[in-house]
C-alpha cells in the first residue's frame, strides 16, 4: 500500500477501530525502522532517525506533494531552535577541560566537603558539570580523579565511579543545554529557563536518595581497582598552581543558567501581574535579550575560550583547531536531534498522539492530564531506551508523540516541565549493553560486563525510579500553575 492510498484510508474511514490501528501501525514502522537501522545494521543515529521521519511522513496524511519537505522544514526549525545552544556548549565544554577550570571545580568540591566525603564531592562535580558538558566528556575528566583518591584514601572504588557516574547522568538527561532535555523542552513548548529550574528541582533530591543506593550496593559487591587496559602509566592531577582561579572556572557554567533562570522569574512575575510601578516589564525588556539562550550561552563560550587562552596560552593554530573540533562533536549533537525532532513532528502529523490517547483515556476527546501521564510517559521512555539504548533518541520520541496530547498545563494539572522530567528520567532507565554509557563505565572503569550490569545498571534503573515518584510528589504538591 502506498502512503497516498494508506492517507486516503486513514481520512475516509471514520470507524474509532481504524482512527486507532492505522497511527499506531505507522508508529511502529517507525520505530522498528530506528530500531533495525541502529541496533541490527549499525547505521549512524542520524541517519535512522531522518530515514523513519520520511517513511512516517509518506504514509501519514497530508498532501502527497508536501511529504518529503515538510520533514525538511521540521528539521531546520528544530535546528534553528537548539543549534546554537549546542555548538556553544560544546565550546564550553571543550574549553572546560583543556583549561583546567573543569578540574578546579572538583577541587572546589573536595575543599568544601573534606577527602572523607569524596564520593559526595565526584557526585557533587559530575552534577554541575553535566550541565554544559556531555556524560561521556564529564566521565573522562572525573574517572582520573576518582581513581587517584581511591588509592589516596582507600574509599571504595565502585563507591566513588558509582557516584561520579549518577551524578553526571541525573542532570544529562534533565537539565538543559544538553541535547536531551533542551530537545524536550522545545518539543512541548516548554520555557527554556523553567526547564533549568524544574529539572534541578527533581535531580537535587534524587542525587541525595541515590548516593544511599550506590552506598549500598559498594557494601556488598568488592570490585577492586583495576589497571585499565591499553593505558601507561596513570598521570597525577596538576598542582592548583596550574589550575585557573576559581571563579573563572564556574563562571561558563553558572552564567548561562542565571540569565536564563532570571528572565524566566521576570517573565513569571509578570504573568502574575505583579507589575504595579512597571519596573519589572523594563527590567523584563533586558532580561529577554541576556536571557535569551543563544546570547546567554555565546557569553559563557567567549568567558571559557579566555580562560583557556589566558591559561595555556595556546598559538592560534591550536586555538583554532580546540574550536573548529569542538563544533565537529556539537555538529554531530546537532543533527542527531535536529533528524529527532523532524521524527517526532512527522509522528504527529501521523496523529499518533489521538490513537494512545483513545488507548489511556477510551472515548474521551479530552486532552490528558493527571499523574498518571507522568507514569505513562515514564514507560514509553523507559521502553524505548531498553529497545534502542539512546536516551536522546528515547526522549525526542517520546516528547514526540505526547506533545499533541497536553492542550494545556491546567489539563494536565501540574507545568508541562515535569512530563518533560519524567521523560528525561524514563530515558535513563533500562541501561544496558545497548548503550555507549554502559561500555563507557564498563570499559573506562575497568569493569567485566556483568560486573556493569549489577552495578550501573541497578544505579541508573533505580535512580529513574526514584527521580518519577519524587517529579510526581512535586507536581503534586509545587504544580507551577
Amino acid at each position: 500500500m502506498n502512503g497516498l492510498n494508506f492517507s486516503t484510508v486513514l481520512a475516509t474511514q471514520g470507524a474509532a477501530e481504524v482512527a486507532v490501528t492505522g497511527p499506531l501501525l505507522i508508529l511502529a514502522v517507525g520505530i522498528a525502522i530506528v530500531i533495525g537501522m541502529i541496533v541490527a545494521l549499525r547505521v549512524n543515529a542520524f541517519l535512522a532517525l531522518i530515514t523513519a521521519a520520511l517513511v512516517v511522513s509518506l504514509l501519514a496524511p497530508g498532501e502527497f506533494s508536501v511529504k518529503i519537505s515538510r520533514v525538511a522544514a521540521e528539521f531546520g526549525t528544530m535546528a534553528g531552535k537548539i543549534g546554537l545552544v549546542i555548538a556553544f556548549a560544546a565550546i564550553i565544554g571543550r574549553c572546560l577541560i583543556d583549561s583546567g577550570a573543569a578540574d578546579r571545580v572538583v577541587r572546589l568540591f573536595v575543599g568544601l566537603l573534606g577527602e572523607k566525603r569524596c564520593a559526595v564531592s565526584l557526585m557533587s562535580s559530575g552534577f554541575v558539570l553535566s550541565v554544559p558538558v556531555f556524560f561521556d566528556t564529564v566521565f573522562y575528566l572525573l574517572l582520573p580523579l576518582a581513581r587517584s583518591m581511591h588509592r589516596r584514601t582507600g574509599r571504595s572504588y565502585l563507591l566513588l565511579i558509582l557516584a561520579m557516574g549518577a551524578g553526571a547522568s541525573i542532570t544529562h538527561s534533565l537539565v538543559p543545554p544538553t541535547p536531551g532535555p533542551l530537545l524536550i523542552a522545545g518539543t512541548l513548548g516548554i520555557d527554556l529557563g523553567m526547564m533549568i529550574l524544574v529539572g534541578l528541582l527533581c535531580a537535587a533530591p534524587t542525587a541525595f536518595v541515590i548516593y544511599f543506593v550506590v552506598g549500598w550496593l559498594a557494601r556488598r559487591i568488592d570490585i577492586p581497582m583495576r589497571p585499565l587496559e591499553g593505558t601507561g602509566p596513570e598521570p597525577e592531577p596538576l598542582p592548583d598552581e596550574q589550575l585557573p582561579a576559581l571563579l573563572p572556572s564556574i563562571l561558563p557554567i553558572v552564567l548561562p543558567v542565571v540569565l536564563i533562570s532570571m528572565h524566566t522569574i521576570v517573565v513569571s512575575t509578570l504573568a502574575k501581574g505583579a507589575d504595579e510601578t512597571g519596573m519589572i516589564r523594563r527590567i523584563g525588556t533586558v532580561t529577554a535579550v541576556l536571557g535569551n539562550a543563544n546570547l546567554a550561552m555565546l557569553l559563557s563560550a567567549a568567558i571559557a575560550l579566555y580562560v583557556l587562552w589566558s591559561q595555556r596560552r595556546p598559538t592560534r593554530e591550536q586555538f583554532a583547531r580546540t574550536v573548529e573540533s569542538s563544533l565537529m562533536s556539537g555538529g554531530v549533537i546537532i543533527l542527531i536531534t535536529s533528524a529527532g525532532g523532524a521524527f517526532g513532528a512527522m509522528l504527529q502529523q501521523a496523529r499518533v498522539a489521538e490513537a494512545i490517547q483513545q488507548l489511556v483515556a477510551g472515548d474521551s476527546t479530552a486532552a490528558l492530564g493527571g499523574i498518571k501521564v507522568l507514569f505513562m510517559a515514564f514507560f514509553i521512555a523507559t521502553l524505548l531506551k531498553f529497545a534502542q539504548g539512546s536516551s536522546t533518541v528515547s526522549m525526542i520520541a517520546t516528547s514526540g508523540m505526547l506533545a499533541g496530547m497536553i492542550a494545556s498545563p491546567q489539563a494536565l494539572g501540574y507545568h508541562p516541565a515535569y512530563l518533560a522530567a519524567a521523560i528525561g528520567f524514563g530515558a535513563q532507565c533500562g541501561n544496558w549493553m545497548n548503550d555507549s554509557g554502559f561500555w563507557i563505565f564498563a570499559k573506562m572503569g575497568g569493569l567485566t560486563e556483568i560486573e556493569t550490569l549489577k552495578t550501573w545498571t541497578v544505579t541508573v534503573s533505580s535512580m529513574a525510579v526514584i527521580g518519577l515518584f519524587i517529579t510526581a510528589l512535586f507536581a503534586r504538591v509545587l504544580p507551577l500553575i
